[in-house]
């Protein structure tokens, strides 16, 4: 559920009860925008068999459908998408919600991963009235501090700007302006855990404030190709000056190293949290590097 990197299908921790701003020609121009850069980089960018049949099939790394990022990046030279929708009802800026998301991913290095993070079309309905809009758009980068191995867990941090603004409502725990994240995964006893620390930056007019957050994510994988994941997340919200809470449960199913298929459900447990949100997608790695890697 996030809006970066991972989750939520795409969602950022932020301020609430924003103003809902009209999108005119900016809206057009960044869905044209996303559109033709999503099928040159799907068309296009396609080394030769050759190249892959040496290389091996790399191996997507799954970012949603849940709120906390695994610290681990994607293989280098390798592009992922991480697509998701995702139906909500009864936030405080809205009463129903329907919206795409889109998560790219692409390491540089083997520590260094640059992300991509837009909701490309939302459609909503907010005080009586429905209406649609582009929301937010995030561009990020993840550092692995530390490549851990079993028990020993991998550590990493990643920072998250907001590029653009779409006006669109935000779920229980918006959209900052900044953020900040530190993660940590690793395998215990045949389980995987994800857990991650948010430090963000709100803004509500002229006014700023910090939220910090956290969730935790456990996954246990069985019958091979099917994996099930439990998480609990918890946001403060400075402007409300009350506590976004939440339990979120999904499964996936891996079609083949670089297709991973998901659903899910997350139930808010405050009154200032999304009540109820369901979501499906999938993660697909392109399975061709996009340059040679030395």
């Amino acid at each position: 559920m996030k809006r970066f990197g991972a989750s939520r299908n795409t969602i950022l921790p932020g301020v609430l009860f924003r103003k809902i701003m009209p999108v005119r020609h900016a809206g057009k121009s960044v869905r044209f925008i996303l559109t033709t850069s999503l099928l040159y980089l799907t068309l296009a960018l396609q080394p030769t068999a050759a190249q892959s049949a040496v290389d091996g099939e790399p191996e997507a790394n799954p970012g949603r459908p849940t709120v906390s990022t695994p610290a681990t990046i994607t293989p280098v030279g390798y592009l992922q998408f991480e697509t998701g929708f995702v139906p909500a009802y009864q936030s405080p800026e809205f009463s129903s919600l329907f919206g795409l998301t889109e998560v790219m991913k692409l390491s540089v290095a083997p520590r260094l991963e640059l992300l991509v993070s837009a909701e490309p079309i939302a459609h909503f309905t907010a005080e009586g009235r429905a209406a649609k809009r582009v929301a937010d758009i995030f561009l990020g980068a993840q550092f692995v501090l530390h490549h851990g191995e079993g028990a020993k867990p991998t550590l990493a941090v990643s920072y998250f700007h907001r590029a653009y603004d779409g006006g669109a409502p935000e779920f229980d725990f918006g959209s900052p302006t900044n953020s900040l994240l530190l993660l940590a995964s690793a395998d215990v006893k045949g389980f995987h855990y994800d857990a991650n620390a948010f430090f963000t930056e709100l803004e509500q007019g002229p006014v700023r404030r910090g939220q910090f957050g956290q969730s935790l994510t456990i996954s246990h994988q069985f019958l091979r190709r099917f994996t099930l994941s439990g998480e609990v997340w918890h946001f403060t919200q400075p402007f409300l000056r009350s506590n976004a809470v939440g339990n979120l449960w999904a499964a996936s199913f891996s079609v083949r190293k670089t297709l991973v298929l998901d659903a899910g459900f997350n139930h808010g447990l405050t009154g200032t949290s999304t009540s109820r949100e369901a979501f499906v997608g999938f993660t697909y790695l392109l399975p061709h590097r996009l340059w040679k890697v030395q």
